[in-house]
């Protein structure tokens, strides 16, 4: 149940029994053969399952982040991360003014990470709010299924080929990681390492091996709103 598909009374009358919500964050930037939104897509897809398990509502999603070493690749659009800070906190604060006292923040995109070490800040403001946040790519039951397989979690490699991403003819090979200069570089620096914007390793893999990633993130997602 997405809050799109609601009024504003729908919403009232959810809340008289109901304190729960979903926050979908994310970026908009270059993913290699796959779509820009990728770091949208994913998380929105696994909020939806769990809306549709728990009928917990998911607000509009936030479609862009903090990508400023991607900007050399076109179609990539950055926020600044004061202003990325900015924006989920005042979303934050406008569901809690509303009632929402439990909100689970589902994030897509390392390059946010800023805005939850913020929320902390904002949670001791609003104590009887309950938080939580998940990158769901850093999740041990990810890491889990990746070591079962033998395969290497990257940027814009199989770990984010699921087929509602999938939008270009994807390479048979694996790729070489290539030699990053230094841990922080500019935009330009960073499209004449990572050329086709994949990081490393196997650019896409069996349709079962990505089943096994969506139903772990999705039962991580499930226990996370029990909110215990």
């Amino acid at each position: 149940m997405r809050l799109e598909d609601l009024n504003w009374m729908d919403v009232e009358k959810y809340l008289q029994h109901e304190d729960r919500l979903m926050l979908v964050i994310g970026a908009t930037e270059q993913h290699g053969y796959l779509s820009l939104l990728t770091d949208i897509k994913i998380p929105l897809a696994l909020a939806d399952s769990a809306s549709q398990a728990t009928g917990v509502l998911v607000a509009p999603p936030l479609n862009f982040g903090s990508s400023p070493y991607f900007l050399s690749y076109p179609g990539t659009l950055s926020l600044r991360v004061s202003t990325l800070i900015a924006a989920v906190e005042d979303i934050v604060r406008s569901a809690y003014g509303h009632g929402f006292r439990r909100v689970l923040i589902i994030n897509g995109h390392g390059g946010n990470s800023p805005a939850r070490g913020h929320l902390h800040e904002v949670n001791n403001d609003l104590p009887d709010l309950k938080l939580n946040w998940y990158d769901w790519w850093l999740s041990h039951s990810i890491e889990a299924v990746a070591v079962r397989h033998n395969l290497k979690p990257s940027h814009a490699n199989w770990l984010e080929a699921f087929s509602f991403t999938v939008v270009g003819e994807m390479p048979e090979e694996n790729k070489t990681p290539p030699r990053v200069p230094r841990a922080i570089v500019d935009s330009k620096t960073a499209r004449q390492v990572y050329g086709d914007g994949s990081f490393s390793g196997p650019y896409r893999v069996s349709d079962e091996v990505m089943h096994e990633i969506f139903a772990a993130a999705l039962e991580d997602i499930l226990q996370m709103l029990k909110f215990d």
